[in-house]
């Protein structure tokens, strides 16, 4: 594999990575800013509308469309049995972050889960 390729690739991998994380963070970011969601009808739809025109919810499905656009780069330098895994680092990232921004639990299952998920990117990336 030519290495500039790849190195581009990986570049657009982990662009993709870092897009979907901002998505989800912010997105639950801005779900806590909210509050509960509201049991009337009519509630529901003006809670529905002034969410999804919140500047920042915007930003995650511009995040989104780029993660797209970003993750088509990436396959066209590698195949997508290899640059896959790597999409993995994402629950790693999602679990860090949210115990910092959030202040959510880091449990000994969450942990030995991500780590089980490290290995696989690690086996899984072998060429």
């Amino acid at each position: 594999m030519n290495l500039r390729k790849g190195g581009m690739g990986y570049f657009w991998v982990l662009a993709t990575v870092a897009l979907t994380v901002y998505g989800q963070l912010a997105f639950k970011w801005r779900i806590d800013e909210s509050g509960a969601f509201p049991t009337g009808g009519s509630e529901r739809l003006e809670f529905a509308v002034r969410f999804l025109l919140d500047p920042w919810v915007i930003s995650v499905f511009a995040a989104a469309f780029l993660a797209s656009g970003t993750w088509a780069a990436a396959l066209t330098r590698f195949e997508l049995s290899f640059a896959y895994p790597f999409m993995a680092l994402s629950f790693v990232l999602v679990l860090l972050f949210s115990a910092l921004l959030f202040s959510e639990g880091v449990t000994a299952p969450k942990l030995i889960g991500v780590t089980l998920i490290v290995a696989g990117i690690v086996i899984g990336s072998q060429t």
